[in-house]
């Protein structure tokens, strides 16, 4: 029985996308959308990107949108995709390929005309997927089934797979997560057990890459617990070794009930732990981007907060350190408060707590101290350490007032502090 995406998603629709087909599939060529959009239009999931393979050699299908009137840019040609702007929107059109030679971390390979060859190359059989211009799915590995079961597999032979690139360890993982149902299949974990320590050759970027994929999925519990049993956890991030994963549930609930949005990072701090030199270790070993080494940071940094906590002594700890640290803080232990709350009404009480020391962190706006250097100097004082000092104990004592003396009493203070 065939299979078809038509009437599923409107993209298909898209007259730039139709069109691109029909000029790639002209003269004896073939083309038709690939991948990810085939999955997901299947899985009645969103398609962030459409990607298309073809007969047609790079060079052909950049002649072919040209005349079309489209915009063609040789964003990987040597592996024979081109980006093809239609309607300003880009598709990633490739030339069907077979693999020659790999090392585990890239591959060369030849074109080709084979669309089973060309699937065969690809990792797992949801992503060797393929659709005519007309919604007509093409599968030469058994995807559709395995989708319908919720059942992620390497195409042939697991471990040929990941010898082909190490990181489809995590992809098997990540996708998981994203896709999968029941147990992961024992073959393909078996496979990344056993070839785990093939991770020390992919760079950081892509190991991060994969990770904060893998814990953007909806609930990637499941995934992270897996990764564990198989050793593929402590391999990638050997920081969460020791520290247990079981938070994650909590975390991911509170998420559903809550309404928050799902958090990578506050799903990694989640299964590490608070300690700021084991953080910048990590953010270092995976190039973590300035902000996301910047919040583990000041996550790790802040101290915790005990339920009980009034909201102006919570006021002065977020006015000395990072907001957003406090934030993912209470985060965590509203989460965990809430599943011991299942069981232990003294936790109930806790969650309570948390969640109104959760909300005033939230909407509060850090105060402006309201003198500066110049004001002193102003009353006399002249530049040096003693100004320094008295500007630093007339903040504290600002801080610890609630920050409530205005400008004229801090004045006031200073005048009698330079008389001194």
């Amino acid at each position: 029985m065939s299979v078809s995406i038509a009437g599923r998603v409107d993209w298909l629709g898209n007259v730039h996308l139709q069109r691109l087909l029909s000029v790639l599939a002209k003269n004896g060529e073939e083309a038709r959308v690939a991948g990810g959009a085939v999955r997901n239009a299947l899985m009645g999931q969103a398609v962030a990107d459409i990607d298309i393979a073809t007969t047609c050699l790079p060079q052909d299908t950049i002649r072919r949108a040209e005349a079309a009137g489209f915009k063609a840019v040789p964003t990987g040609i040597e592996h024979g995709t081109i980006t093809v702007i239609a309607g300003g929107k880009p598709y990633e059109t490739t030339t069907l390929r077979a693999d020659i030679e790999t090392d585990g971390r890239r591959a060369k390979v030849s074109f080709g005309r084979d669309w089973k060859l060309d699937a065969e190359r690809r990792d797992f059989t949801i992503n060797a997927l393929y659709a005519e211009a007309d919604g007509t799915v093409v599968d030469l590995v058994g995807g559709v089934a395995d989708i319908e079961a919720r059942r992620l597999r390497f195409i042939g032979d697991p471990e040929a797979r990941i010898r082909e690139d190490y990181l489809r360890i995590l992809r098997f993982f990540r996708f998981f997560a994203w896709y999968g149902d029941g147990r992961p299949d024992a073959e393909g974990l078996k496979a990344c057990a056993r070839l785990k320590d093939g991770l020390v050759q992919l760079s950081a970027e892509r190991i991060w890459s994969e990770l904060k994929k893998l814990l953007s999925a909806p609930d990637p519990s499941r995934a992270l617990l897996w990764m564990r049993q198989a050793g593929v956890l402590t391999g990638a991030l050997p920081e969460s070794e020791k520290w247990g994963i079981d938070a994650i549930h909590g975390v991911t609930k509170a998420e559903k009930d809550l309404g928050w949005a799902a958090d990578p990072l506050l799903r990694l701090e989640a299964i590490v732990p608070p300690d700021a030199a084991r953080m910048k270790t990590l953010a270092d070993r995976l190039r973590l981007s300035t902000a996301e080494a910047e919040r583990l940071r000041h996550w790790a940094l802040a101290t915790a907060v005990e339920p009980k906590t009034s909201e102006s002594e919570l006021a002065k700890r977020l006015y000395r350190g990072d907001r957003q640290g406090f934030v993912d803080r209470l985060r965590l232990s509203l989460a965990g408060a809430r599943v011991r709350a299942v069981e232990d009404t003294d936790a109930l009480l806790e969650a309570g707590g948390f969640s109104r020391l959760l909300a005033y962190a939230l909407k509060w706006e850090k105060p402006l101290f309201p003198l500066k250097g110049a004001d002193l100097t102003a009353l006399g004082a002249v530049p040096g350490p003693k100004l320094g000092e008295i500007l630093k104990n007339l903040e504290a004592e600002w801080i610890e007032a609630g920050f409530a003396p205005d400008r004229g009493a801090l004045l006031e203070r200073a005048a009698k502090a330079l008389e001194t």
